[in-house]
C-alpha cells in the first residue's frame, strides 16, 4: 500500500512561527510521531510526504535511516493541490494509496490496516469519529437555524483511501469542472461516488492548537505507561 503524508501544516493557529509538524512533542517532532506508526503498519509499504520546499530539509531529517522507503514531494498552493502532485509522484505500480494529515499523529498503526484492508475490498474509505456534540446550525448573524440528528453526524479524519486511477480521474474532473475541495472524500461526494467511513477511535485527533498538543502528550504518555 501506498500512503501520501500532507505535511505542509502552518503555525498560525499553534502561534508558532514554523510548520507546526516540526514542533517539539513528547521530545520528537509532531510528525515524527506519524511516520513512526506509518511504518510500523504492516499494510504500508511506500510513503511520499507532501509538503513545502522551505521544509524539506528539516523534514528529511526525521526520516533519514527508515526501513521503508519514505520520498519527498513538493506540495501545491492548497491541500487540493498538493494531493494532485503526490498521485502524479507516485510510482507507476501505485493501484491504492492512503492520505493521511501529518497532524494527526496519534494515528495507530492498525487504523492504517483497517483502511488498507476496505480500500484492497474496493472500497474507498476514510476513518471518522461520531460527533458526541449537539451541533447548530446558525445563520450569519450567529442565530440557531436548526439542529442535525448527530446520529447521522460523524467528523471526518484521515487516513482515507482510494483507488489511485479514480482518484486521480476524480481530481482531473475537479480542475475541469472547478470544483474546490478541502479533503479528498468531499470530491467523491460531489461527484457522486461512495465513500465507506470507519470508525477511527476517540484518539485521533489532530493536533492544530497548544491545547491540542498538551492532550497528545497525554495519550502519548498514556500509552507509554507513564
Amino acid at each position: 500500500m501506498h500512503l501520501l503524508i500532507a505535511a505542509a501544516g502552518s503555525g498560525s493557529r499553534m502561534g508558532a512561527t514554523k510548520n507546526k509538524l516540526l514542533l517539539p512533542l513528547a521530545g520528537r517532532p509532531v510528525l515524527a510521531w506519524t511516520l513512526e506508526s506509518a511504518l510500523a503498519a504492516d499494510s504500508i509499504g511506500w510513503i511520499g510526504i507532501v509538503g513545502q520546499p522551505i521544509d524539506k530539509n528539516e523534514i528529511m531529517k526525521i526520516v533519514n535511516k527508515r526501513q521503508k522507503a519514505v520520498v519527498w514531494i513538493d506540495g501545491g498552493s492548497t491541500r487540493q493541490e498538493s494531493v494532485n502532485r503526490g498521485l502524479t509522484a507516485l510510482p507507476l505500480d501505485a493501484d491504492y494509496v492512503l492520505i493521511h494529515d501529518g497532524a494527526r499523529c496519534l494515528v495507530e498503526p492498525e487504523l492504517f490496516n483497517r483502511c488498507s484492508d476496505l480500500l484492497l475490498g474496493g472500497e474507498a474509505v476514510i476513518a471518522a469519529s461520531p460527533v458526541t456534540d449537539t451541533i447548530k446550525k446558525v445563520d450569519e448573524n450567529g442565530f440557531i437555524i436548526n439542529t442535525p440528528d448527530r446520529s447521522e453526524l460523524w467528523g471526518a479524519q484521515t487516513p482515507q483511501g482510494f483507488s489511485v486511477s479514480e482518484l486521480k480521474k476524480g481530481h482531473a474532473l475537479a480542475i475541469k469542472q472547478g470544483l474546490t475541495v478541502t479533503d479528498d472524500a468531499s470530491l467523491y461526494e460531489k461527484l457522486g461516488w461512495p465513500v465507506k467511513v470507519i470508525n477511527s477511535g476517540p484518539s485521533n485527533i489532530k493536533v492544530t492548537t497548544p491545547f491540542d498538543l498538551i492532550v497528545a502528550e497525554a495519550i502519548i504518555a498514556e500509552r507509554n505507561g507513564q
